[in-house]
């Protein structure tokens, strides 16, 4: 079954009987998985700018803490515009990042679905939809990516299920989600804020949510080579494992 051909026993486009749907074909997640990859280094970078900013900001507040009057009003006023900055650099590699993993899944799931129809609750617009459900967005991703997963493995020689370990999954997604969890908590105190001490509390919290955001970035990168890996390797052998 490999990239570009149908299902085995399937015919191929314009060999269907007439009236007959075209058979779905496998297609390579190579290129989506590289461009992934690079959005993913790309958002840790800017979430890793991100923490040094609100790092930069909690040491000012605590001198602010300290003596209120030793900190210029320029200081602070840098401090501000470069959180600022950071904080849209951080927004736009999210938001591309977002967009082409997205795409990326779809295409996983899709491939999933030749694989082992049967593997699946829902459909393939599951891939897309899930993440804009409120939320339900915080643990449906994860089930199309373990069903996506689970599929994409091949079976042993003699046709029994072979189990891959989920870790670069699972780890990968409970750390996306704490991340996420921080950054909007963060971001909720820190406009909030209306003292030095809140404002200190907001930053090491924004910190800390850059940090675990690089964390998982980097498993992200490991889940998505993985999983392609698993389906390059079903789509050039077929389904069944070597002896």
């Amino acid at each position: 079954m490999p990239y570009g051909q149908p299902p085995y026993g399937q015919l191929p486009y314009g060999q269907q009987p007439y009236g007959q749907p075209a058979a779905p074909v496998l297609r390579s997640p190579r290129g989506l998985a590289t461009a992934v990859t690079v959005l993913l280094c790309a958002a840790a970078l800017a979430a890793l700018l991100g923490s040094a900013a609100d790092l930069y900001t909690w040491s000012l507040m605590k001198d602010v803490q300290a003596a209120p009057f030793s900190v210029e009003q320029d200081t602070l006023e840098g401090a501000d515009l470069l959180t600022t900055l950071t904080g849209g650099f951080q927004s736009l590699t999210l938001l591309a990042t977002a967009v082409v993993f997205v795409i990326w899944f779809h295409r996983v799931r899709a491939n999933g679905g030749i694989f082992n129809p049967g593997a699946f609750t829902g459909s393939a617009g599951w891939a897309v939809g899930s993440w804009f459900i409120p939320f339900g967005n915080l643990f449906l991703p994860y089930r199309v990516a373990a069903q996506t997963w689970a599929a994409s493995v091949q079976l042993g020689p003699d046709g029994s299920f072979r189990r891959v370990s989920t870790v670069p999954l699972t780890s990968w997604w409970i750390l996306w989600v704490l991340s996420r969890v921080l950054d909007t908590t963060a971001t909720l105190l820190g406009s909030r804020a209306q003292t030095p001490e809140a404002l200190r509390t907001a930053s090491a919290l924004g910190a800390f949510a850059g940090v675990t955001t690089v964390a998982a970035a980097a498993l992200g990168i490991v889940f998505v080579l993985r999983l392609t890996a698993l389906q390059n390797v079903k789509a050039a052998q077929g389904p069944y494992a070597a002896a």
